[in-house]
């Protein structure tokens, strides 16, 4: 039924309350807001309540700084409160006391007094969004818990997809993986596809005959045994049951040490589930595990990785959910879970009763209420006077700003699910809504910085909280909304000092604020306001990006799109960001500051059914574009498995209670092209006619819009079936268009500062607005428990249902072009504004690039690097990728500039696209890195260039991957391009590159179709970066747009300089350092740094001499690493740009290894050169120990395919750090390949993927272990290692041992062969590689 909600009184987030009924003595009644007053106004356009049942329905969201409550009385009225999540002196469990002090203040027929249990009586339903999950995730506070695993993938979930969150932090620090006890079992699953694909019948027979069941640490033998249809119809082969004994007792030995939850992960249960299943029995036949997560259950999806953390969060956090619903329980009386619907909001956006609610499924549980509030309530279409529809719905942006953080989410209509994110560095596998995060809310905290404007991503929290709490917290976003004026005291619950009872402290924030000013000398002459208006204009900043992130990602226009700001602070920035985003209206609904609770209310009760599948949705047609329409080749099997999904979800659904005809199901498919590892959820289009095969219509419709082409030639398949079973929560009517009634009477004045300063304003309360007031910003109006800002040029109209929808005037930027850059001063604010805007488009770039390639190497492993140049080529921003390219794009930049407009050339036009990648002559890093450079023009004139640089899988050479282990010059390693005009006159000259690609000396690219297509989306990453500079340019001006491009180089500059300073004044004007590669070859370097200007020479005199083999490094790969390792060293969050490098003198003596001649070999030089120059400077700088040293470049295939992947390693510890096992180090940042994936997608069987136990150093703090990565082909294989670090082991300093150098092993007949650090050769089936990584150096003397 749909009804209109009427706000009848607030409750403040005191222990206060709001009634006409004062039954309490000991409570003292407060009215800020008359309960009446509201809506005796809108009595003629809101009906009388008819929605009420005789009870209490509350809809509660327990976030990180409040807890949010929306209760529906008996006779239908809505009221809204707000009280701290965390107030132990005065209450347990905050919605508990949330629910109390509403029953108390508007039952009126018995007392809830505090301090004894709530009787239930009166209640009939409780909704909640909780945190309990994400903060004991985020804190790692869950219950001890063990993991049971294949054997040889004990550490898998360690090593991850073997990346670091911050390429510049030389901690490599992660969160700690959730169990504390590994379990591996002697058991085996594998993919009958490759190994059978040649074999008859007989000899099949013959290996199922042969079947292993013996245990022992000797692997079973590839193909032996029987051959199983899965879920999915594909074959797999059991290799190795589990033996229920030998379980037992290890199941024994972790509940002897305290574990009492069990997450079983097994390799491939998502297909073949039957040995999770006999694990399960045996522990839940212990009696001795309080909660037992096996992954194909939890959720049925291909990776192993993502599934695995995810069975470990259930397990994890399930029994803290079930410890707080104790802890819930307990306030009310023993009738609450027998009489009380009680449901949870999932991750997904849809409501499951307590008893279903498992912990991976909580993480977004606070969030996902309000993007279903926003949803319900600002997609709507208006409605004239008659009941005619005057709009189409408009796309909105949801902007949830909290105290800790600010989550930003899309409507279009239907929610968007992802099914993998990660949170605190845990990969959750299952449908969750699309909300992103960025660490910037109320209580981010502020700082100066090397010049800069920071904003978080540290947080005060709400203990201490902002230095206004009274609590002798941190400078924060409150306090600078609190000194400008956006924040009122008097309208802030009084809920501070040591009784809890006086108002935000004003004063406590300006004095903050000066010394904060006075500290710094780039602040010193700033007024309070101007130094606190320039982090909230920053802060902004930080929360648009996202925004940017997430419309342009997806190909959206983010004009188009409204803004529905909610959350207590969101009010207070919403139409400034708007403005910055180009966005005309915002929306805030009148419970706008408890919106996640009230979209509790509306929710719809979910059930999600899912199941793996391994079938072809449609054939691509065999010539042109599109697909087969005539075939329909998954028919049967879609609609059977669909159909009992669909019957599953029903059937749960109705257990909870709902009648049948109330459940709507939704069908989806999650298709992928042929070749490629990005699924698309595809929901059913049933308006298409089944005949064209609907879901495939979508699906390229979709593929299109994301990704800017679709691929030709390729079937379409299908991943997984998934039903999605509902029933639909309620929805406000639309609004009724109401007429204007022009500017209403005002509350009362106050003082507000904008961008002009400070104003003199009206202040209004929106409760007592009738519809159709107009407001005229600067003015402010308050809610019941949020501030709404009304900008200048801003204008607010109050709607039919007493929400307020503000249209956002947008400037008219004047653009002049004339005139010279360095007239206009830094400012630092605009500085910090534009350090965010100029890596957001870096970045943007990278999302375009890895969206529209094809490759494996660009689209999983990421392996690229974007970046912004000045019209002569100086690095201006370079997202951070992959830490190699950080320097060298420039030089090819340069290169490119100079070369085409050399003397005799054709210059630089409009629509030029260049393309290199020779390391010696054209700046490149080696072949397989391929550069794409593309000017950007502005009214005739080049402005700046973009670039983006990936590495390709192959461009020919003498062996597949292009990573020869013995080349000696560098026409074997593949093609080389020194300049060519990738697209001339806007036209992608294919026929061009092919040439250059395929016609070879030693035999030309083995996969031209990927590099065409990586070439293009190159291309459109470029043009990514084109569009957004060239509004940057339209917004803001040329001058200041060129300006600021140099002042943030000068900038980085800057803080370089200042740390080369302090290391001189500490340790000396000179530092030296030496380390060799394996053959002896030394990396010699001498730093002399002139202590007074912070400049520095870096001399490589002493270097060893180009090699007849592939280690040479160019220079531009020196720059990268010097570039890589000062960005390091400098410990803050600065600009990385050419100005890193601007104090720097480089020495590189010609034809030594890393100045070679433009003839030798170089592809080892990029990946394997390059991590020992970082090892010598760091070295040099005394930072830390040598971590592995090394990529391990690990190349495989054979006529039909090939592939490439870098391997893991041990990180060098440091002073105050012990090194981190299983982490790619310095340069290199590439993630690994998932086992499920590897195996299902190329003829291997991976042995083991786990630590190397001991390879670390050891010292005070210890170096981190490498890894061992065990490989079997499956049909024989051209295998390649291109490694170093073994026979030179990584280095310890201060006293601590060296790391473990690596070993290189081929294993024939179960002997192992060492096979040195670089070999290629054939290894047959029954054979296998064993690579283990180098470890990293300990620092200190141990013991």
């Amino acid at each position: 039924m749909l009804w209109a909600p009427q706000l009848a009184g607030v409750l403040l987030a005191t222990n206060h309350r709001v009634s006409n009924l004062d039954k309490s003595k000991n409570t003292r009644l407060v009215t800020p807001v008359s309960p009446n007053l509201a809506f005796r106004k809108m009595k003629n356009r809101l009906p009388t309540p008819t929605g009420g049942d005789g009870k209490f329905h509350f809809s509660i969201d327990r976030g990180g700084t409040f807890t949010d409550c929306h209760a529906r009385l008996p006779d239908g009225t809505e009221i809204v409160s707000k009280l701290l999540s965390v107030d132990p002196s005065n209450y347990e469990d905050a919605p508990t006391e949330g629910i109390r002090r509403i029953l108390d203040a508007h039952d009126p027929n018995r007392e809830y007094p505090r301090g004894e249990k709530v009787a239930t009586g009166m209640i009939g339903s409780i909704r909640m969004g909780t945190t309990v999950a994400t903060n004991a995730l985020l804190e790692r506070e869950g219950e001890r818990m063990g993991l049971v695993t294949t054997k040889g993938f004990g550490d898998l979930l360690k090593i991850g997809d073997q990346t670091r969150a911050d390429i510049f932090d030389l901690t490599c620090k992660a969160p700690e993986v959730l169990y504390k006890e590994v379990v591996e079992v002697d058991e085996r699953v594998m993919l009958a596809e490759f190994f059978d694909e040649n074999k008859n019948a007989s000899e099949i027979q013959e290996m199922e005959n042969a079947i292993s069941t013996s245990g022992g640490d000797d692997w079973p033998k590839a193909g032996h045994g029987k051959r199983i249809k899965s879920l999915t119809g594909e074959i797999v082969i059991p290799l190795r049951i589990p033996d229920a004994d030998k379980i037992r007792e290890d199941l024994q030995e972790l509940a002897d040490k305290g574990i009492k939850s069990l997450a079983i992960v097994f390799l491939h249960a998502y297909i073949y589930p039957e040995h999770e299943r006999i694990v399960g029995d045996v522990a839940k036949s212990m009696g001795c595990f309080t909660e037992i997560s096996l992954s194909h259950e939890v959720m049925s999806m291909v990776k192993l990785v993502p599934r695995g953390h995810t069975a470990c969060a259930a397990a994890y956090l399930t029994p803290k959910i079930s410890e707080y619903l104790a802890g819930f329980t307990k306030g009310f009386d023993d009738e609450l879970l027998t009489n009380v619907r009680l449901d949870f909001m999932k991750s997904d956006g849809g409501l499951t009763p307590v008893s279903d609610f498992g912990g991976h499924q909580a993480i977004l549980s606070g969030p996902a209420g309000g993007v279903v509030g926003y949803a319900k309530t600002s997609y709507r279409t208006s409605v004239k006077s008659g009941g005619n529809v005057a709009s189409k719905p408009q796309a909105v942006i949801g902007f949830d700003m909290g105290g800790t953080s600010s989550d930003v989410s899309r409507y279009d209509g239907s929610f968007e699910h992802v099914f993998e994110t990660t949170t605190a560095g845990v990969s959750i596998q299952a449908p969750q809504l699309d909300i992103h995060t960025v660490a910037a809310g109320g209580g981010s905290r502020l700082f100066l910085q090397n010049g800069l404007f920071v904003v978080g991503p540290e947080s005060a929290k709400a203990h201490p909280g902002p230095v206004c709490y009274r609590k002798d917290g941190y400078l924060a976003v409150t306090d600078a909304n609190l000194v400008l004026g956006r924040v009122i005291p008097e309208k802030f619950p009084q809920i501070f000092g040591p009784d809890e009872n006086e108002p935000l402290d004003l004063q406590a924030s300006r004095t903050a604020f000066k010394a904060l000013s006075d500290s710094n000398d780039f602040s010193k002459g700033r007024t309070i306001e101007e130094l606190a208006w320039g982090f909230i204009q920053v802060a902004n900043e930080a929360m648009c990006r996202p925004i940017r992130n997430l419309t342009q990602m997806k190909g959206y226009d983010i004009t188009k799109h409204a803004l529905a700001c909610f959350g207590g602070a969101g009010p207070q920035h919403a139409c400034a960001m708007a403005r910055a985003l180009g966005i005309e209206r915002v929306y805030v609904h009148r419970f706008g500051g408890i919106l996640s609770a009230y979209g509790l209310s509306m929710a719809d009760a979910v059930v999600d059914q899912q199941e793996p599948a391994n079938e072809v949705y449609a054939f691509a047609k065999e010539a042109g574009q599109g697909f087969d329409e005539s075939q329909d080749p998954s028919a049967s099997a879609r609609d059977r498995h669909l159909d009992r999904l669909a019957d599953r979800a029903r059937s749960a659904l109705m257990k909870q209670g709902y009648p049948a005809a109330s459940i709507v199901v939704e069908r989806f498919l999650n298709m992928r092209y042929h070749g490629t590892d990005n699924s698309i959820m595809i929901k059913e289009d049933t308006s298409i006619s089944a005949n064209k095969l609907p879901f495939a219509t979508t699906f390229v419709d979709q593929y299109h819009r994301e990704f800017g082409f679709e691929l030709t030639g390729r079937d379409i398949l299908i991943d997984d079936f998934r039903v999605r079973a509902y029933v639909p929560g309620s929805t406000p009517a639309p609004p009724e268009e109401v007429a204007s009634l022009g500017p209403p009477p005002d509350s009362g004045k106050t003082r507000l500062y904008c961008e002009n300063g400070w104003n003199d304003v009206s202040t209004y309360n929106l409760e007592e607005l009738e519809p159709g007031h107009i407001v005229n910003g600067p003015a402010i109006l308050f809610q019941s428990i949020s501030t709404i800002v009304l900008e200048i040029d801003c204008v607010g109209r109050v709607t039919s249902d007493g929400d307020l929808d503000i249209t956002v005037k947008q400037r008219k930027h004047e653009n002049p072009v004339e005139g010279d850059a360095d007239e206009i001063k830094e400012d630092p604010v605009r500085l910090s504004i534009y350090a965010h805007r100029f890596m957001g488009i870096a970045e943007q770039m990278g999302r375009t690039l890895a969206r529209t390639a094809i490759s494996v190497n660009i689209k999983e492993r990421l392996d690229f690097s974007c970046a912004l140049f000045t019209s002569d080529g100086g690095l201006v921003a370079n997202a951070p990728h992959i830490p190699v390219h950080l320097g060298a794009m420039q030089s090819a930049v340069r290169f490119q500039v100079e070369y085409w407009n050399a003397q005799g050339q054709e210059g630089i036009q409009e629509g030029d696209v260049f393309v290199s990648n020779h390391p010696q002559l054209a700046g490149g890093s080696h072949l397989p890195d391929i550069t794409v450079i593309t000017p950007v023009f502005y009214k005739g004139e080049i402005l700046f260039f973009v670039a983006s640089r990936g590495h390709h899988s192959d461009i020919g050479g003498i062996s597949p991957g292009s990573m020869p282990p013995h080349s000696t010059n560098i026409e074997q390693e593949g093609a080389s391009i020194v300049a060519f005009k990738l697209v001339r006159d806007g036209r992608f000259q294919e026929d061009g590159i092919t040439d250059i690609l395929c016609n070879q000396k030693h035999g030309g690219t083995r996969n031209l179709k990927d590099n065409i297509s990586d070439l293009r989306a190159q291309v459109a990453a470029n043009n990514s970066g084109i569009r957004l500079l060239q509004q940057l340019v339209e917004e803001n001006g040329l001058r200041e747009v060129a300006s600021y491009m140099r002042l943030i180089q000068s900038n980085a500059e800057h803080a370089v300089r200042h740390m080369l300073k302090d290391f001189a004044a500490k340790h000396g004007n000179r530092a030296t350092a030496t380390d060799h590669l394996d053959d002896g070859t030394p990396i010699s370097l001498t730093i002399d740094i002139d202590d007074r200007t912070g400049s520095a020479c870096f001399d490589f005199t002493g270097t060893g001499p180009q090699m007849l083999g592939n280690l040479n490094a160019p220079p531009a790969v020196t720059y990268s690493a010097v570039i890589y390792s000062l960005r390091s060293l400098v410990g803050q969050d600065i600009p990385l740009n050419q100005g890193c490098l601007a104090p720097i003198e480089f020495k590189i003596p010609k034809f030594c290894l890393l100045n070679p001649s433009r003839d030798v070999g170089v592809v080892g030089g990029n990946v394997l050169t390059s991590q020992r120059v970082v090892d010598v400077v760091l070295k040099a700088f005394k930072a830390c120990a040598a971590s592995q040293g090394c990529m391990n470049n690990l190349t495989f295939g054979d006529d039909r395919f090939g592939y490439y992947e870098t391997i893991a390693g041990g990180a060098g510890a440091g002073p105050k750090w012990v090194g981190r096992s299983g982490v790619h180090t310095h340069c290199t940042n590439t993630r690994i390949t998932d086992p499920e994936i590897l195996e299902r997608r190329y003829p291997v069987l991976l042995r083991r993927f786990a630590l190397r136990p001991g390879s670390g150093g050891d010292g005070a703090n210890p170096g981190g272990d490498g890894v061992i990565r065990e490989i079997e082909p499956l049909r024989p294989l051209v295998m390649s290692i291109l490694s170093e670090r073994r026979c030179l082991r990584p280095y310890g300093m201060n006293g601590g041992h060296p790391g473990k150098a690596g070993v290189n092993l081929v294993v024939k007949n179960g002997i192992s062969y060492t096979i040195g650090s670089k070999r290629s050769g054939s290894i047959g089936v029954g054979e296998r590689l064993v690579i283990e990584s180098p470890g990293g150096g300990g620092w200190g003397k141990p013991g």
